[in-house]
């Protein structure tokens, strides 16, 4: 009975099977009948090389394979399937690849590579096929020729489309001129040569552009960019940058922004540079980046956000670190590939089914279903993961630019750029860190330039001093006027002389006044005060002996019957002579001011670049006292003086072997006059030459100034030292030093009336001659008159003392004797007296 059972049981479950198999059978013969066909892709996915894409691109292109293959609304008909080869990014692998997907069954409608290098190579190839090749991977500006390569579409932007980006921020920031540097690969080349094209059009300046095979070395040295834009990315390229020391604020660097976040902390063992050495040469770039994820959160074709998308693929890799799997940022553009692919394919079937074919029709022969195709991609436009898809004319992918910025070690999204409206829109407030227009161009820091405070200070002490001995000077002269030998000088003169010195002194204050003491508004009278002071002084004090040099070259270099008549000196007219001097500069002086006053102007100079590290330069402004004919007016009053200073010259030579006691120190103004005359022939020009230089123009012509005026205050008033109350108090040390000081000149004096033969010089020189013999005679002869009375008492005490002893009544004879004896004596003593005159004078 169990047996029975069992076999029972046994014969229910195989008859349960069998139905179950039939029904399935029963299913699935429609699919089987109705089958849809297979459309075959043949792809190239590097999984390793010099851009390993593969390893996130494949697994983006299956999961659009499976969505597009389960819709009903899209080839319901087809089932596209993927054959795909790893290319290694290897042109030479890539061609063996091609081969086995052309000569080898089955046949393939679309072909898929990666890498620009392997697609420029498929895309050449494939005309020759009559086949659609789809790029989701390649930038090369070279493969937008439509001559060269006519059936060439790919989602991933063209690297041109860079370069409007850049050109874009270059007018925002208001750049007219660029450096580049570039590796010498296609990709490279091309691009900067359109980014060429598109700065000239835009009126900017490619005033360097390098470029390397290897080594990049030379290339960076030869590179002092106003702005890099730099198409290349290892550490030994930017190692040389780091050497060179072109990075910081001064250094804008636009660096391709394809690769990974972290790319320049992954340590390279062959480069002698640290992480740090490199972060911070990399710090501040801009990368401007396709925009391959669609910041929006929109559902496209595929129905999925890009936020949807990122989360499948992460599961599809496994949980593999974004950052460390090769084409993750490009696996959107992959994704979108495979459905703009589909896209256009499932609207050709229709055109197609209306001329009587049909897409598995396809041979590499057929050239009209690949016309299909080829119009179907141009006109697409879809919304996919990585944006809005749509395709120019050369079937490059129009796309938006990401433009960010290295901050603090990280990227930062500073903006975007839709190259197909020209928009150009930013995050908040412009968040850009070092960059804007460069100092040279718009962004400028204008600083003006101040004299040195201690070059001020300076020449203020010497000239306070100079001017408290101008004071000193004119008071003596005054307080001393009574003296004969002052009187002869011409005080009154000698006091307008030491005010004109103090007046010029004086401008030396304001010639060291700038903006940084006084508000621009106040400057002009500043200018006033520079321009009267040295006037004004200048013809008090040079005017001064002017006049003294004048009246002597006049009246001793006439003739004898005019000379006669011209020796008595009348004062007013020496008065009147620098009243007219005077007068002539001031007249002068508002003329200028009421026609053409002077006010302030500023200078600009070369713009500098800071010693900081600063991504501007600086404008250097010079303020100065200026008028509109200023140069005319300079002229007028340098020709006037220049002449005056000749003249002085000339007259202080002339007279240089004249002595006179009307003015007796006219040999030492001819030595100021010299003075005075050299020193503003070589300042006048000098400073107008160095005018724009604030330092050296003020130093030379405060030196001038102080250097003339102690000299002619030396000059003028020293050896009138004799004069001064120390003469009574020391006389035997105030006469040295007043032999000292006076001895020259007297002696000049006695050798120069020895060769003129004067007879006024004669005469003068006896008269002070004879002055000291008679001091001196007059010591003597008190000395001898004593002598003589001491004499007369003795002999008188001898006689009173011999009549005591001798009777009265003496011989008359003797009495006589006596008295003879005492006329006698008297005569003798004048007789003495007057003998002695010539022997002590002798």
């Amino acid at each position: 009975m169990a047996s029975t059972e069992r076999v029972r049981t046994l014969g229910r479950v195989w008859r349960s099977l069998a139905l179950l198999y039939a029904l399935l059978i029963f299913l699935s013969w429609p699919c089987a009948v109705a089958g849809k066909k297979k459309l075959y892709i043949g792809a190239l996915f590097p999984m390793s090389g010099g851009w390993p894409g593969g390893q996130a691109c494949l697994p983006a292109a299956q999961m659009a394979l499976d969505l597009v293959n389960n819709r009903t609304d899209i080839l319901p008909d087809y089932e596209l399937e993927l054959i795909h080869y790893d290319s290694m990014c290897d042109p030479g692998e890539a061609t063996k690849l091609l081969y086995d997907l052309l000569y080898t069954e089955p046949i393939k409608i679309v072909l898929m590579p990666g890498c620009s290098s392997v697609s420029t190579l498929v895309a050449e190839a494939a005309r020759m096929w009559n086949l659609i090749v789809f790029s989701y991977g390649s930038s090369s500006p070279a493969l937008s020729n439509r001559q060269r390569f006519p059936t060439f579409f790919r989602t991933h932007p063209s690297a041109t489309l860079h370069n409007p980006t850049r050109v874009r921020l270059f007018q925002k920031w208001g750049w007219t001129k660029i450096a580049t540097i570039q590796q010498t690969t296609e990709v490279f080349t091309s691009t900067l040569d359109d980014l060429e094209e598109r700065v000239k059009e835009a009126g900017i300046e490619i005033s360097v552009r390098q470029s390397f095979l290897t080594d990049p070395a030379v290339a960076v040295k030869n590179l002092k960019p106003v702005l890099g834009t730099q198409t290349f990315k290892t550490w030994f390229h930017l190692w040389q940058v780091f050497k060179e020391k072109l990075y910081g604020k001064k250094y804008v660097w636009f660096l391709i922004g394809w690769y990974a976040d972290n790319w320049f902390k992954i340590k390279d063992p062959a480069i002698n540079c640290t992480v740090e050495n490199m972060t911070e040469a990399v710090e501040g770039h801009v990368t401007t980046e396709i925009v391959m994820l669609n910041p929006e959160t929109v559902r496209g074709a595929s129905n999925l956000t890009s936020q949807e998308f990122l989360a499948q693929l992460m599961s599809r890799l496994g949980g593999k670190n974004p950052e460390e799997t090769g084409g993750f940022q490009e696996a959107p553009l992959a994704y979108d590939a495979v459905w703009a692919l589909a896209l256009a394919l499932n609207k050709t079937v229709a055109p197609l089914r209306a001329k009587g074919w049909t897409l598995e029709d396809f041979n590499y022969n057929n050239k009209e279903i690949t016309a299909e195709i080829y119009r179907a991609l141009n006109t697409s436009s879809f919304e996919g993961v990585s944006g809005h898809v749509v395709f120019d004319a050369q079937g490059s992918r129009m796309a938006w630019t990401l433009i960010e910025q290295l901050q603090g070690g990280s990227y930062k999204k500073i903006g975007y750029y839709d190259s197909t409206k020209g928009n150009l829109s930013w995050y908040g407030n412009d968040k850009w860190i070092g960059l804007g227009p460069p100092a040279d161009q718009t962004r400028v820091i204008e600083e003006f330039r101040y004299l040195s405070q201690k070059l001020f200070v300076s020449m203020s002490v010497f000239a306070g001093l100079g001017i408290l001995l101008g004071i000193v000077c004119l008071s003596f002269n005054i307080y001393n006027s009574s003296i004969r030998y002052i009187q002869n000088s011409q005080p009154y003169l000698n006091n307008m002389t030491a005010v004109g010195c103090v007046l010029a002194l004086a401008a030396v204050f304001p010639l060291g006044i700038d903006g940084l003491h006084v508000h621009r508004s106040q400057f002009p009278v500043v200018c006033q005060f520079r321009l009267w002071l040295l006037g004004l002084g200048f013809s008090l004090a040079y005017g001064s002996m002017f006049t003294k040099i004048w009246w002597v070259h006049t009246v001793f270099t006439k003739k004898d019957e005019k000379k006669e008549k011209r020796k008595h000196l009348e004062p007013w007219k020496l008065y009147a002579t620098v009243a007219v001097l005077l007068a002539i500069d001031v007249l002068s002086l508002l003329i200028w001011q009421i026609v053409d006053p002077l006010h302030i102007t500023v200078e600009k100079f070369t713009k500098e670049a800071p010693k900081e590290d600063l991504d501007v330069l600086i404008q250097p402004l010079l303020e100065h006292c200026s008028s509109e004919k200023m140069n005319t007016w300079l002229g007028v009053v340098y020709g006037y003086k220049g002449l005056l200073l000749l003249l002085g010259i000339f007259l202080a030579y002339e007279t240089k072997s004249i002595s006179t006691e009307k003015i007796n120190d006219h040999r030492a103004v001819g030595m100021a006059i010299y003075n005075v005359a050299v020193l503003c022939m070589i300042t006048a020009p000098v400073t107008m030459i160095l005018s724009s230089q604030q330092d050296a123009s003020f130093a030379f012509a405060s030196l001038a100034i102080i250097f003339s005026v102690y000299i002619t205050l030396v000059v003028l008033f020293v050896p009138k030292v004799q004069a001064l109350p120390c003469f009574i108090s020391l006389p035997h040390s105030c006469w040295l030093i007043r032999r000292l000081i006076t001895r020259g000149e007297w002696q000049s004096e006695q050798q120069d009336t020895l060769k003129t033969g004067s007879s006024n010089n004669n005469d003068e020189e006896k008269s002070r001659q004879l002055e000291r013999e008679n001091r001196e005679l007059q010591k003597i002869i008190q000395e001898k008159e004593e002598r003589v009375t001491e004499l007369r008492n003795q002999l008188a005490e001898r006689q009173a003392l011999r009549s005591r002893r001798r009777p009265s009544s003496l011989p008359a004879s003797f009495s006589n004797s006596s008295n003879l004896y005492q006329g006698e004596g008297k005569l003798s003593r004048n007789n003495c007296h007057n003998s002695r005159l010539p022997l002590l004078y002798k």
